[in-house]
């Protein structure tokens, strides 16, 4: 092995030879059971950020981790046609060409988008396998792709004929900008400080004014009535009077609807029933005309009278400036409030009278909170967010689907030009089903991106066809995804897969928190704060970034990324290396045959084996329950100190001494220690351990498809936990003490312990030639009663008592004054833990265990405590 690791090279070599062995290919294989993740698809818009890395290693950590323990494990990629988001960057592209998608037709822009595409999808590949991803190429999807399409126009077509998509001219979210219709959940509220306007509507006989108010007076010119409460005892004689529209001189009626609130400003509101949701639905109950006094750009049209071919924000100034001069707006005040802007293009949202596609979501959102009832419901992780799931659906507004895009599923419905039928169909039609015509056209519109996406876990696999794929991988297992998506994704995948597949898509839903910045702000484009993740891979390798993500926070949580973070990682990457490479130097000609665990093992070997015990049932037992940072911060505890800094320096005893059976042992148990190890670190960090695994003694192909450990209850020692302890505890001691004292390791001292007990000193005994290893003592005492001189440095651990005779080279009172500190600190350990078993609430709601070991580690506190006072006033004697 090199004396460095270069992770650059070990990327470049290990995942061709992942694929190319298809170590992640799902066999189907019905002896094995499935294990299935579908990734959440990223957009074919662009590179993939750190919040991708971020999910997509928490997925390829599970889906290893499974894989190693034999299940059939599918991970399935995928990426999404993101209409709105590619439509726009193509529109990019072709803008600065001097083009518009109108030069070029639809045909010939969607060909243009397909290249966008397949660009893009290369260079996300390529991106998945500089991370390490596990991914099953074979069964790689697209939302745009024929299986998928065919899947589509099926929901559609079945939601169609059960009542559940309709057509319908509403009030809809309009984006002027991109020209498309969007959902509830793409607009986003900002707060926005704009002005109310007061203005004063003249009544048609004369008889004086009625006031209403306005943040958008550009809409008046499309009022078609004001409306008051009906008990207003200020309106009842006005109620069915007419008021002239100012500008326009329309006359409209004044009408009583129980929507108005009548303790708001003058308890009149001016009604606009094509640019307003909620005086929409007053219109309807009020029969009132509806007005759009603006395009579909956001510019005024021919109904805005003398404003016809401004902007709506140009128009605004002016009108309001037209009304001051004719006495009608009296009053303008600042005014803040929420403004919905598209999540995609950004731009002020205009609500917009349209003709557009729905879902009706009442009975599918039903259906959807009857399943979180039971015990098959979908499990959220945290479980605080089934709550922000149920409280969304709880309250859902029907669906808006269509899209005034070209890009995405054509909406499957043909108009025929003779008969006027409009015919829905999951496969294209050449003639009306009614009167026979060819003329026909289809309905210019897509579907909403997350319409497809929603079908994903099983469209994937096949369905509407029931295919080998469906039966064995469906549903899938768990879902990993971020916070900001459970209602534009997670939520439509429950609603559509208990719809179409009578389960939940999934079992669990892992909510990942938002990879922010140093400072905490959320990462965007516009601040420049965005890190690319495979500048990261660059400069430390995707091993060091994969684990400082994964280890980086708790489900649900943001965390927020920091560069000495990732160097952190890089270093538990070097101990790693290092540690490896000493170890196999120490096993050269070593074969996988002669490791041997069954001969007589030292104190060491049973301690290393029993801490191996634990790591992996901690590991195993953390990971399962998504906890992947305890989980990784375990591994490191072990490696780093158990195997690096405590079993292979006591072990080059042995494997440098002349005791040829002791040191076939330490090789046995190194070897079986770091394979073991190896394999379990494989998920976080798959190319290094990879790498080192290769150059083990192993009778397998890769890593990948090595079984994972399981705890080895032959080689369980739990005695070996106190003795080592108790060693350990002696060893820190004695190299703080010369620490302290300025006394280097290579200077020899003289060393008296003083065991506690019987029981301490045949622990001690067992581990002498550690003792003489590690403190370096030219004169050495264990003993129950031993001599001790005066003048000497002490400490006190648990099982034993530590002096240090170093005549000359100890300052009294300094001695007297560290003890005094460590007598401090061991008084507020006792004090604590008296406190906390004097607290009834503890005492009620902790388990036995737990108080037992609280109470054990009082009575070790305060045997300590006496212990270091005897000692001070020794000194002080």
């Amino acid at each position: 092995m090199p004396t460095q690791y270069d992770p650059k090279a070990a990327e470049q070599k290990w995942y061709p030879y992942w694929s190319e062995g298809e170590f992640f290919k799902a066999e189907r294989n019905s002896e094995k059971t499935p294990y299935t993740i579908v990734i959440p698809p990223p957009n074919v818009t662009g590179n993939l950020h750190i919040g991708h890395a971020l999910n997509n290693t928490i997925q390829d950590i599970l889906i290893r981790m499974k894989r190693m323990q034999g299940y059939d494990a599918l991970w399935l990629p995928g990426m999404d046609h993101a209409g709105i988001a590619t439509q726009a960057r193509v529109e990019g592209m072709l803008k600065e060409e001097g083009l518009s998608r109108y030069d070029l037709g639809r045909e010939k822009f969607v060909e243009k988008v397909w290249e966008w595409k397949d660009k893009y999808a290369d260079i996300i590949r390529q991106q998945w396998s500089k991370m390490g991803l596990s991914l099953d190429y074979s069964h790689e999807r697209f939302t745009l792709d024929e299986g998928l399409s065919n899947a589509v126009r099926e929901v559609f077509v079945r939601l169609y004929e059960k009542g559940l998509i309709y057509r319908g001219k509403y009030i809809i979210n309009w984006d002027p900008q991109t020209k498309t219709a969007l959902s509830d959940i793409e607009v986003e509220y900002k707060e926005v400080t704009g002005a109310l306007y007061h203005l004063r509507y003249p009544l048609v006989d004369g008889s004086g004014h009625i006031e209403v108010a306005t943040t958008r007076p550009e809409t008046m010119l499309g009022d078609t009535a004001v409306a008051v409460h009906p008990n207003d005892e200020r309106y009842q004689s006005l109620i069915g009077k007419k008021v002239k529209l100012p500008i326009v001189g329309r006359e409209i009626t004044i009408v009583a609807d129980d929507y108005v609130d009548q303790e708001f400003g003058s308890g009149a509101v001016k009604i606009t029933p094509a640019h307003d949701p909620n005086d929409f639905e007053i219109g309807n109950r009020h029969d009132l005309e509806r007005i759009l006094v603006m395009d579909e750009s956001g510019t005024m049209n021919e109904n805005a009278g003398p404003y016809q071919g401004m902007d709506r924000f140009e128009c605004r100034k002016q009108i309001v400036k037209d009304l001051q001069e004719q006495g009608v707006c009296f009053q303008i005040e600042e005014h803040v409030h929420q403004v919905g802007h598209s999540e995609r293009s950004g731009a002020v949202v205009e609500p917009y009278l349209s003709t557009q596609w729905f879902v009706k979501m009442g009975p599918l959102a039903e259906a959807a909170i009857e399943q979180q009832k039971g015990e098959d419901k979908v499990q959220f992780v945290p479980d605080r967010f089934e709550r922000t799931y149920l409280h969304w659906i709880e309250n859902i507004r029907d669906w808006c689907i269509s899209r005034q895009l070209w890009w995405g599923h054509r909406i499957p419905a043909w108009y025929c030009e003779e008969c006027g039928e409009m015919t829905v169909s999951s496969t294209d039609i050449h003639k009306c089903p009614k009167c026979g015509s060819e003329k026909l056209e289809q309905d210019n519109d897509v579907l909403d991106t997350w319409f497809s996406s929603a079908l994903w876990p099983f469209s994937t696999l096949g369905w509407p066809e029931q295919t080998e794929d469906l039966k064995h991988f469906y549903p899938t297992d768990v879902l990993i995804t971020g916070y900001d998506i459970i209602f534009f994704w997670v939520a439509r995948m429950i609603f559509t897969g208990l719809e179409f597949t009578d389960e939940n898509p999934f079992k669990h839903v892992l909510i990942t928190g938002l990879v922010r910045d140093s400072d905490g702000n959320k990462m965007s484009k516009s601040l420049g704060n965005g890190v690319d993740p495979m500048d990261v891979i660059e400069r430390y390798g995707a091993d060091a970034m994969r684990y400082m993500l994964a280890t980086g926070n708790t489900p649900g949580h943001d965390q927020r990324f920091r560069w000495e973070r990732v160097e952190g990682a890089r270093n538990f990457a070097n101990k790693i290396w290092n540690a490896s490479r000493f170890a196999l130097m120490n096993l050269e000609g070593f074969t996988v045959d002669q490791i041997d665990l069954r001969g007589p093992l030292g104190m060491t070997d049973k301690w290393i084996l029993t801490r191996l015990n634990e790591t992996i049932s901690d590991v195993t037992r953390l990971l399962d329950q998504y906890e992947f940072g305890e989980a990784g911060r375990s591994l490191y505890n072990f490696i780093w100190d158990d195997l690096c800094d405590w079993y292979i320096e006591m072990g080059k005893l042995h494997l440098y001494g002349e005791d040829t059976a002791k040191k076939k042992t330490t090789q046995s148990v190194l070897c079986h220690t770091l394979d073991q190890t190896l394999r379990l670190l494989h998920p976080f960090m798959p190319f290094i351990t990879e790498e080192i695994w290769q150059h083990l003694p192993h009778d397998g192909k890769s890593i990948t498809v090595a079984a994972w450990p399981e705890e080895d209850k032959q080689h369980h020692y739990p005695e070996s936990l106190k003795q080592m302890s108790l060693l350990m505890d002696v060893i820190r001691s004695v190299r703080n003490i010369r620490a302290e004292m300025n006394v280097p390791m290579s200077r020899k001292i003289e060393l008296i312990i003083k065991p506690t007990n019987q029981e301490s000193l045949e622990l001690l005994q067992q581990g002498v030639d550690y003792l003489h290893r590690f403190c370096n003592p030219e004169q050495f005492e264990l003993a129950l009663e031993p001599n001790v001189p005066e003048k000497v440095v002490s400490a006190v651990v648990t099982g034993a008592e530590i002096y240090l005779p170093l005549a000359g080279l100890i300052d009294i009172d300094k001695e007297i004054a560290r003890l005094d500190k460590e007598a401090q600190n061991l008084e507020k350990e006792v004090e604590r833990v008296a406190k906390k078993l004097n607290n009834e609430g503890f005492i009620a709601k902790a388990p036995e265990k737990v108080i037992e070991e609280e109470r054990a580690k009082g009575r070790d506190y305060e045997e300590k405590l006496a212990r270091v006072k005897a000692r001070i006033e020794e000194l002080k004697s």
